[in-house]
């Protein structure tokens, strides 16, 4: 048996990093959410939907299958808090639309969601490296 060389070993630590800054992250979403009556895909799909979008789109943001978007959208409609519009480009789609309501609930849920963030700790320009970083290391050969 070989023993793994030091570049296994620090990519093995600094994956332990993302996956317990993730587990925090949805520690803290799920935690906001219930304050709200929302479960934590509600309020990942509402923190998400910044403007009208596909629920493919949608999805996507929320790194989770379309089928499983609509599930958490279905409930959020029911709930007044999101509509289905015709896409302006394509008719088969749909735009999903904050209403009011949503858009108020998203305002309370994202001040809800900036307070004792995980990522309170670093500084406005050290979370934007961080996020680059990020990007550059999901970004997927084609």
């Amino acid at each position: 048996m070989t023993t793994p060389g030091p570049q296994a070993i620090a990519e093995r630590q600094l994956c332990g990093l993302v996956n317990g800054l993730a587990q925090q992250i949805a520690d803290h979403v799920r935690e906001r959410a219930v304050t709200l009556g929302l479960t934590a895909a509600q309020a990942t799909a509402l923190r998400e939907l910044s403007g009208p979008m596909t629920m493919r789109d949608l999805a996507e943001r929320m790194s989770c299958e379309p089928s499983n978007a609509t599930f958490v959208v279905d409930k959020l409609e029911k709930n007044g808090l999101i509509e289905r519009h015709p896409h302006a480009t394509d008719r088969r789609a749909k735009q999903l639309v904050l209403t009011p309501e949503g858009h108020a609930l998203r305002e309370q849920l994202l001040e809800l969601l900036s307070q004792h963030s995980p990522l309170a700790g670093l500084d406005p320009q050290q979370q934007r490296s961080l996020q680059d970083l990020l990007e550059q290391a999901i970004v997927r050969p084609s």
